[in-house]
């Protein structure tokens, strides 16, 4: 059998763009040729889609944007031929015939049902998540409201947009209490998130989140430390073991995620068979409800008093070498390879 020639996107025009290089980069090399022909897409920071023909090493360099690698391209939402329509400079079109899509980009544009959208007019099937859940795990409000529905316990939160009012943000504030959060909210990596000590800290903060969304999210700040679980698969679930994240002090902001300067993942998380078995039950319930297909990783807090508290899903989790979803099934003996080939196997066969 001819090997799947699946479009792994990467880049975006979202603050996430490096991360998405790096995580691309990854996957990329750890693909089996045998059964993957990948169609390397990347797109600009200014949204521009283009077939990339170079080095790999060019990716997570960010170099690969130049016109000898490059050709311009798009894609047909013709559902009798599925393919990416590129075009060279000496004229005419290429058209790449395609099996599936793997998109690896981080954050809007890219997590939140956009990309995934237009594959589907395509007809073309997307490794991961699609439109609806896509959307759903990036707006953090309905993400709880469906969990909530579903069982799972959640902070209290109020949506906050420009026009609320001071008088009824300030209110809602001080009913949640001190420390809270300001969350953009639909944004990904900790951008524009703040942990405000004080009502005087408010108004920056929301500021900063709208720096990012055009609605903010007022949170409670729930005690305890995170976990997360990394989930394959559809309705019969893989899981890899549930991770803990220690901290220093303040959060799990975006400088924490990707350099751990003070923070320390702990794979498996430091917790009873027991607790780890209530993470994963919530962490499960979460994806069936927020209709996630493929794979993603649930965040969640353990609380002081044995309570299993949902946090968020990322719907395309980081996928370098250190990141969090690798080493959760690395520890369960699945390499980077064999989740790799897992997800795409999951994905064109569904």
């Amino acid at each position: 059998m001819s090997p799947y020639r699946i479009a792994v996107l990467f880049g975006g025009c979202s603050p996430e763009y490096s991360v998405s290089l790096e995580s691309a980069s990854a996957v990329i090399r750890h693909m089996d040729p045998a059964v993957c022909q990948p169609i390397l897409v990347g797109i600009s920071s200014q949204g521009d889609w283009f077939h990339f023909r170079g080095d790999l090493d060019k990716i997570a360099a960010d170099t690969w944007c130049n016109p000898a690698d490059c050709t311009p391209a798009t894609l047909s939402l013709s559902r009798s031929q599925p393919h990416l329509l590129c075009f060279p400079a000496e004229g005419g079109v290429e058209a790449i015939p395609l099996d599936a899509a793997f998109p690896i980009l981080h954050g809007r544009g890219g997590e939140d049902g956009t990309v995934q959208g237009a594959f589907a007019l395509a007809g073309i099937p997307v490794i991961g998540c699609g439109v609806l859940s896509s959307a759903l795990c990036m707006d953090k409000y309905r993400a709880h409201q469906l969990a909530q529905a579903a069982g799972v316990a959640v902070p209290a939160s109020h949506l906050v947009q420009p026009d609320t009012p001071a008088q009824q943000w300030a209110s809602w504030a001080a009913a949640l209490g001190y420390p809270l959060f300001v969350k953009p909210l639909r944004a990904g990596s900790s951008f524009g998130i703040s942990k405000v000590l004080s009502a005087q800290q408010l108004p920056a903060a929301l500021e900063a989140a709208f720096a990012y969304d055009d609605t903010a999210l007022l949170e409670e700040c729930i005690p305890g430390f995170e976990v997360g679980c990394a989930l394959l698969g559809t309705h019969s679930l893989e899981a890899g073991r549930v991770d803990e994240i220690e901290l220093a002090g303040g959060f799990f902001d975006f400088k924490e995620k990707y350099t751990l300067e003070t923070a320390s993942i702990h794979v498996p998380a430091r917790i009873t068979p027991e607790q780890e078995a209530q993470v994963l039950q919530a962490a499960k319930t979460v994806y069936r409800a927020l209709d996630c297909h493929g794979f993603a990783r649930v965040d969640l807090f353990c609380t002081p008093d044995g309570r299993v508290v949902f946090n968020e899903v990322n719907t395309i989790p980081g996928f370098t070498a250190h990141s969090r979803f690798p080493s959760m099934f690395q520890a369960v003996g699945l390499s980077f390879s064999q989740m790799i080939a897992e997800i795409i196997r999951q994905g064109v066969s569904a």
